[in-house]
């Protein structure tokens, strides 16, 4: 029999946490057909040279949903090693496309969305326009809230909780992996608990997940993390906490807590994990950071100094620079800097620089962690360099270097643990049947390379990305190949 491909000589790391074994592997369509010793020719045979032979990376924190259909070919995230972005997080969804398009002006103030309608709209249009790829969707509580309630900040009436569970159901029954909050957000940040519970309990029984962006990472923390253990229970929902942190120096210490709480409801029996990006700087919108008025007020909040403009529509002189030195150069208070950027740019993005080392290694260690990168695709300013280098960076920096996680277990945080929290058959492993999403890389060299003055780098070490079978990325640089799948839950 001849195979499509067969890669071999490499130490292959199944993505289970086993160690890497020397053997090849062979490929059959878009699935693998072989792991092992593998005989038999092929149309295309791959010399690994010994380098390591992983599942492609998942990316469980993502806000890509836009970046898939304006920039498909996705070369932040291929170039290093992601092969599936879990869209929707942190209750910005894709739909309904009103709403999501004022969203979609804040990540791609240039870009021009074709519109679709509902989730299963929007997945359609990845089905004939695929990226390079595969996005599972999640459905964004705040789009949802944004599209029935616009901004009020009272809980919703009968008629406005039915119209919310239509949309999340069209979204459920569209194929989407679960339901995003993002409870520092307008209007998500309105939403009471109980809103919460109703909405999410549609899930339950489906597989779905409830991932959250909790209303509080700083001081508040330990009654955030309670909040969502709360809704996941009372739901009957699997949990997933968003970026994993206590964010700012008042907060430091606190994951301490925050982990025996995770423990602690995985113990009842509770479907209760985390996700993390390997950096001690947070990035987000700036309007956030100014409505929640965590910008120099007080005990916990965060410093001028601290926060950085990321990206701006029409201002880039701006970018790269914190509000500190923004302050000093209009001769403002900090207050007035913050409303005359926002009225220039509603849409900037900023970088936090909020979290303790410590705490990133400590969150990294525990069992409950895997891997997202949270990066915003604001590609035409400085974006945090997470949007580029986060697997490489806890391979190369934490992994080799520090020794935090070992290689196995750092795979398995990105591969095999993440396929099987949200429910993405096939994928995460590597066994014959499963499909073709791989990545070859040096354990000795891969490493992320982006700072904050020039984040857009690709990482080193990464030489080959298969999406499904086809090469989409090899030795830095991408290909033409659009293989990516419009995934759906179940």
């Amino acid at each position: 029999m001849a195979f499509d491909c067969i890669i071999r000589n490499a130490v292959i790391y199944d993505g289970t946490g086993a160690q890497g074994v020397a053997g090849d592997l062979a490929i059959e369509g878009d699935r693998i057909a072989a792991v092992g010793s593998v005989s038999g020719a092929a149309r295309q045979e791959i010399d690994a040279g010994g380098l390591a032979l992983s599942p492609g990376f998942i990316d469980v924190h993502t806000h890509d949903d836009f970046a898939a259909v304006l920039h498909p070919d996705m070369a932040f995230k291929t170039l290093g090693g992601v092969t599936t972005s879990v869209v929707g997080n942190c209750g910005m969804g894709a739909a309904p496309f009103p709403a999501a398009a004022i969203l979609a002006r804040s990540f791609h103030p240039k870009g021009q969305l074709p519109g679709w309608d509902g989730y299963g709209g929007y997945l359609d249009v990845l089905d004939k326009a695929p990226p390079a790829l595969n996005i599972a969707a999640l459905i964004g509580h705040g789009t949802v809230r944004m599209s029935v309630m616009g901004r009020k900040t009272e809980a919703p009436s009968d008629a406005e909780m039915a119209q919310m569970k239509a949309i999340v159901s069209e979204g459920l029954e569209a194929g989407a992996f679960g339901l995003s909050t993002g409870l520092i957000y307008e209007p998500g940040r309105h939403a009471r608990t109980e809103e919460i519970i109703e909405l999410t309990a549609l899930l339950k029984g489906t597989g779905a997940l409830y991932t959250t962006h909790m209303r509080d990472e700083g001081v508040g923390l330990l009654d955030s993390v309670d909040e969502a253990i709360r809704i996941g229970e009372a739901a009957g929902v699997g949990v997933q906490i968003s970026h994993h942190k206590a964010s700012g120096r008042a907060a430091w210490g606190l994951v301490t807590k925050s982990l025996a709480l995770i423990d602690a409801a995985q113990r009842k029996g509770l479907d209760v994990h985390a996700d993390q990006y390997p950096y001690t700087a947070g990035s987000t919108v700036l309007s956030a950071v100014a409505e929640g008025g965590r910008l120099g007020g007080g005990v916990g909040s965060l410093q001028p100094a601290d926060v950085v403009i990321a990206s701006t529509a029409r201002t880039p002189e701006w970018e790269g620079k914190s509000i500190e030195t923004l302050t000093a150069q209009f001769g403002l208070s900090v207050a007035d800097t913050l409303a005359r950027i926002l009225e220039a740019e509603p849409g900037a993005t900023v970088i936090l620089h909020s979290i303790s080392e410590d705490d990133v290694q400590m969150v990294m260690r525990h069992p409950s962690t895997m891997i997202g990168s949270d990066g915003l695709p604001t590609l035409e300013g400085k974006p945090h360099p997470r949007l580029y280098g986060t697997f490489a960076r806890v391979l190369g920096h934490y992994s080799r270097d520090l020794s935090v996680l070992s290689l196995p277990d750092a795979i398995y945080r990105m591969t095999g643990f993440s396929a099987a929290k949200f429910g993405l058959k096939d994928r995460g492993v590597l066994k014959a049947g499963a499909f073709a999403d791989l990545v070859l890389f040096d354990p000795a060299t891969i490493i992320d390379r982006g700072t904050w003055e020039d984040p857009k780098q690709t990482p080193g070490g990464i030489r080959l990305v298969m999406v499904n079978g086809e090469v989409v990325a090899r030795d830095g640089q991408v290909t033409d190949a659009r293989p990516g799948k419009a995934l759906r839950r179940g």
